[in-house]
């Protein structure tokens, strides 16, 4: 893992699961920010995501709950409660406690995934997840799921994005990249430019991404083809990182994904990926980085993930 990281996790939105995995009915636990989460969805639809123990006598209601109709029953005691977390049954009692819920955490459905808001401070929202066009437009094969578990903090895999030179040495660009970085607000963009080795030969290739908060990006390939993806990635705990794409290729059939230029693209994703992630988990984080002029703006990236970061309290979500 990276050493002498000192930032705590940070706030914002980040992918939990994806919406298919949590269908009517269904019960999942999921691991982030430390600690196990819940997400359960009644037979109306509604979605909740909640702490997974009950608060009578402390059971994980990942562990031999169900869901039954819109309400999630404990196995311990059979106690119910509802869709937003409020207890709406004691079988045993004639009287429900006034105190009884769940406590529950902030989460929207967007672009198919469901994303949960994290706050150290338990404050609301003060952004959103965009919707994608590539949802609805026509041309796109996907998505194809990635996924990869990775031991080090947080902000030394985004910090990857700002960091052109690497493409050079660690992936083998013909050359180094030109790039391009614009911050606003929780915003930033990116876009690189180089030339590629492809069995085909030598050909110019273009990444360009947009990132919304700490734990969403949307990123679009142009080398040979297209492809695009969401790169969500979120805390499981302060040394493990989880990253999640949904990758989508340009062509004609399902069979796109798996074959000819779209099957290159997302290997050629794959391996970066695995060469990217043996030096994150070994390296040490610097606060004074030793830059020369070749180098991206990561003073300016760790300047902009400043607004993420708060001193954690006993209220530890929103």
């Amino acid at each position: 893992m990276a050493f002498n990281f000192p930032h705590p996790l940070p706030n914002g939105w980040f992918h939990l699961a994806y919406a298919e995995e949590v269908a009517g009915g269904a019960l999942l636990t999921r691991r982030a920010f430390g600690q196990d989460l819940l997400l359960f969805r009644g037979a109306g639809g509604a979605l909740t995501v909640s702490d997974p123990f009950c608060p009578h006598l402390g059971a994980h209601l990942g562990h031999g709950g169900r869901v039954e109709a819109d309400e999630l029953v404990c196995p311990f005691h059979g106690w119910r409660f509802g869709a937003g977390g409020a207890c709406t049954g004691v079988p045993y009692a004639k009287r429900i406690p006034p105190k009884a819920r769940l406590a529950t955490w902030p989460a929207v459905e967007r672009n198919g995934a469901i994303y949960v808001w994290r706050h150290a401070e338990g404050k609301p929202p003060f952004y959103e997840i965009p919707e994608l066009p590539v949802m609805s437009e026509a041309g796109w094969q996907g998505p194809k799921r990635l996924s990869w578990t990775i031991r080090a903090q947080f902000q030394e895999v985004l910090e990857n994005v700002f960091d052109p030179a690497h493409f050079r040495y660690v992936h083998g660009t013909a050359t180094l990249p030109e790039s391009q970085h614009h911050f606003e607000g929780v915003r930033f963009e990116a876009r690189n430019e180089a030339r590629m080795h492809t069995p085909r030969g030598v050909i110019d290739g273009r990444i360009e991404g947009e990132t919304t908060g700490p734990g969403f990006g949307f990123v679009r390939y142009r080398m040979g083809g297209e492809m695009i993806h969401t790169t969500c990635s979120t805390p499981l705990d302060a040394d493990h990182v989880v990253s999640n794409f949904a990758v989508w290729v340009k062509g004609d059939g399902p069979d796109a994904l798996e074959r000819g230029i779209g099957a290159a693209m997302i290997a050629e994703l794959e391996r970066q990926m695995a060469q990217d992630i043996p030096i994150w988990e070994n390296k040490k984080y610097l606060a004074r980085p030793l830059l020369c002029d070749g180098d991206g703006p990561i003073l300016q990236a760790r300047e902009w993930m400043r607004q993420f970061y708060s001193v954690p309290t006993e209220a530890p979500h929103g």
